[in-house]
């Protein structure tokens, strides 16, 4: 079972990104999924997360109108989209797949964690 992130990269204030974390050896349909994040030196942060169907997502506040979670079951993949990026938003970021099939915006929830990719943004 294997989530792999990818899409992260250097782009200046204001730019966009957009991340996708596959998933192999298990479909992950059924499960909520979310995106966390750690800068150097900080603890690893909640981002946003989705539910199986993809009905219900949760943001943090400080990316609530610039990221959207999304999800494809059919490719086992979940996305997210970073538009109007910060300095502040640069951090490893990292995908992970639910116990259950709901949303939850606490690490504990989460069982199977990709390997994270590089975001930095320049000012």
């Amino acid at each position: 079972v294997q989530l792999q992130a990818s899409g992260g990269g250097l782009v200046q204030t204001g730019g966009s990104l957009g991340l996708s974390c596959a998933a192999s050896g298990r479909t992950f349909g059924n499960n909520g999924m979310a995106w966390f994040r750690q800068a150097p030196g900080k603890q690893r942060e909640f981002v946003a997360t989705i539910s199986w169907s993809g009905a219900t997502t949760y943001y943090t506040d400080s990316v609530k109108g610039r990221f959207t979670i999304s999800r494809d079951n059919a490719k086992n993949t979940v996305y997210l989209q970073m538009n109007s990026l910060k300095p502040e938003d640069t951090a490893v970021y990292y995908c992970a797949a639910g116990r259950d099939s709901w949303v939850s915006r606490d690490t504990s929830s989460y069982n199977c964690w990709g390997q994270g990719t590089q975001v930095t943004v320049s000012s």
